[in-house]
């Protein structure tokens, strides 16, 4: 007899993709129609949701022993499955911390705590390789994220942590705590200029970016990172990703473009 979960939905891209690294792909049945990491996921197993909705009775038809989501923005979905008496899991995850956590959680939860725990101490690791090379850096650059572009919107906490990990200063570190994005709206775009970022890192939650947004608002040429071209998009499966993704290449990706421009 097994005590864990075998039948498992995910509602959002980290699960399935945490899963995978793990070696328990076999315990999905369901999957978002978001994911795209791994890439087989979405030839392997059949979709059941979007973000902010999902096919009930094909979940149901599935019969899931456990359904696995992510923020309050799933709380209609999991409120419906669990009215219909099924185990439903949403995690809150916004802080690296609460990232590291869930990973070992869902881990634990599988049968497979070893290698949740492995997973945390690899990114410990590249973390600590990454300080060694950042704190020989007399100055760091000044990093503006945009998680959104009408209305502007800055970048949630796992995010600004990498930032600051990865080398560089985010110009609305104090913001990101906000763990809804509409606490985390600019309401004037002006007051980017006066901050003057270095760097200027996109990632407009699946949304094309467009670099005239950025360069054509008004008074933003006048920002340092406009006027050199440091204008960067970072895909949202990535950075926006709280999981492996965002500490894994997100981290990798933010480091060496931090050190391009310390070069």
């Amino acid at each position: 007899m097994s005590y864990y979960p075998e039948r498992i939905i995910c509602l959002t891209e980290e699960t399935t993709e945490l899963l995978y690294l793990l070696g328990q792909e076999h315990r999905i049945i369901g999957i978002s129609g978001f994911t795209k990491r791994p890439k087989r996921a979405r030839k392997e197993k059949p979709i059941v949701s979007t973000f902010v909705e999902a096919n009930i009775q094909k979940i149901i038809d599935l019969k899931p022993d456990l359904v696995v989501g992510f923020s309050d923005i799933q709380s209609d979905i999991a409120k419906e499955l669990i009215q219909k008496g099924i185990n439903v899991w949403i995690n809150n995850q916004r802080t690296i911390a609460e990232i590291k956590s869930f990973i070992v959680q869902m881990g634990s939860l599988v049968g497979a705590y070893d290698e949740s725990l492995a997973l945390v101490e690899k990114f410990d690791s590249k973390v600590s390789r990454i300080k060694k090379i950042t704190d020989q850096w007399n100055t760091k650059p000044r990093i503006y994220f945009e998680e959104w572009d009408d209305p502007i919107i800055t970048g949630i906490a796992w995010v600004s942590e990498l930032i600051e990990l990865a080398g560089g200063e985010d110009i609305y570190k104090d913001q990101s705590h906000h763990s809804l994005a509409k606490d985390r709206i600019i309401s004037n775009p002006k007051d980017i200029i006066g901050l003057q970022p270095d760097i200027i890192l996109v990632s407009w939650c699946g949304k094309k970016f467009k670099k005239d947004t950025i360069t054509s608002r008004d008074g933003w040429n006048k920002i340092n990172a406009v006027k050199n071209d440091n204008l960067f998009e970072i895909k949202s499966e990535i950075i926006l990703q709280p999981g492996p993704a965002s500490l894994f290449d997100g981290l990798d990706i933010l480091h060496k473009t931090f050190l391009k421009y310390i070069s």
